[in-house]
């Protein structure tokens, strides 16, 4: 269940309703009220809408992850039908599924997984049916394990981003927060709007650049480090010519991990396959670590645009001719804007309140400008 409906429900237990029945038994006749009706209809087109986001999410999958997202929409599907049990029938006209419900599956539709998942875990941990007297404690139950199931398919989405978007979000935002407090500082000592603009731009330019040097150099150490604890074929062509019963291959193995006996069987399978000629079998392929990080120039540059693309933003007034109080309110405007978006992406991503991180950056981008305010409007008075 993804929604959480405003209704309070009825708090005392219907008069003929017994709870924790065995999953598919009837249910006992209850003693609705009109109200719990209404609600019960909202539960089932919910239920319905959220089977259609997981089965929607399926379509785009394999494997695994396609059968873990038929198994909730079947779970859904079993939500459903415990609440059309407890109207009777179907109700011939059923409201609209909660705005969150139509937001994802709108998002199911139109963007990646990772982001529907994200919101999924949020609202899965909202369920009402713990409170809820008409809902049986395996279906409240459901719901927070659903919600550990989601949590850990957008946790392989997560393990996806590569470096290279970690490094455009927080470029983007880096951007935004630094040059709002340049210009602001610059701003406030009463300089002239085109030493703000200059300000500005050789902020944007000197940021960006620093930004993308000092990623790829973050990334390409990183990679650097990788390679260095990786396994190396340095040895293989000596493997041929060790002796069987005495040799240090085993302790190769042992260096990456195999215990003593498991290092000495495979050391002789290794040596005597290299004798006959014939490669021994290789360990089953996993993730590569340097997918994990991602590539140095990707990072690199996109880190530079999108340091340059928040950067731009505070810039804009002044490159449109505008100069004084109206300057200042519509960068601090754009920027608000767009810090709340960069804050809400990154705790979305994360599982967290989109809204609470949106504004926690919001608090920390103007607190910044408002500290190099501060001091520009010092330095100005002071200069004067």
């Amino acid at each position: 269940m993804l929604s959480v409906w405003a209704d309070a429900p009825e708090r005392a237990n219907p008069p003929h309703y017994r709870w924790g029945r065995p999953e598919g038994a009837p249910v006992t006749p209850a003693t609705p009220t009109a109200r719990d009706r209404h609600r019960w209809a909202r539960y089932l087109v919910d239920e319905r809408a959220e089977a259609r986001v997981y089965r929607e999410l399926a379509s785009r999958r394999t494997g695994e992850e396609r059968e873990i997202l038929l198994a909730l929409a079947e779970a859904e599907g079993r939500h459903e039908q415990h609440w059309i049990d407890l109207l009777g029938e179907q109700p011939p006209r059923l409201p609209q599924p909660g705005i969150g419900t139509r937001l994802l599956a709108w998002m199911a539709r139109r963007f990646g997984s990772i982001f529907v998942l994200a919101l999924a875990q949020n609202a899965e941990a909202r369920s009402p049916y713990a409170d809820e007297p008409y809902a049986t404690p395996a279906m409240a139950a459901d719901e927070r394990v659903h919600h550990e199931v989601v949590r850990g398919l957008a946790a392989r989405g997560r393990r996806r981003l590569s470096g290279t978007f970690r490094a455009a979000v927080f470029g983007a935002n880096d951007g935004l927060v630094s040059n709002l407090a340049l210009v602001m500082g610059v701003g406030a000592t009463g300089v002239a709007p085109s030493f703000v603009l200059f300000s500005g731009i050789a902020g944007l330019l000197a940021g960006a650049l620093s930004m993308g040097a000092g990623e790829f150099v973050s990334v390409r150490s990183q990679r650097e480090l990788l390679e260095a604890t990786e396994e190396s074929d340095f040895a293989d062509s000596a493997l041929p010519h060790l002796d069987l019963d005495a040799n240090e291959l085993a302790l190769v193995y042992r260096t990456r991990g195999m215990d003593a006996d498991a290092a000495l069987e495979r050391a002789r399978e290794v040596v005597t396959a290299a004798r006959a000629g014939t490669a021994p079998a290789a360990a089953a392929p996993g993730e590569s670590s340097h997918d994990v990080v991602g590539s140095a120039w990707g990072a690199a540059l996109s880190s530079f645009l999108f340091f340059a693309s928040g950067a731009i933003i505070p810039v804009l007034p002044w490159i449109f001719g505008m100069s004084g109080f109206a300057a200042v309110a519509l960068a601090l405007g754009l920027v608000g804007i767009a810090l709340i978006g960069t804050g809400a992406m990154v705790g979305l991503l994360s599982g967290a309140s989109p809204l609470k991180r949106g504004l926690r950056q919001l608090a920390i981008g103007f607190g910044a400008a408002a500290v190099t305010y501060v001091l520009g409007l010092l330095f100005g008075v002071s200069a004067a």
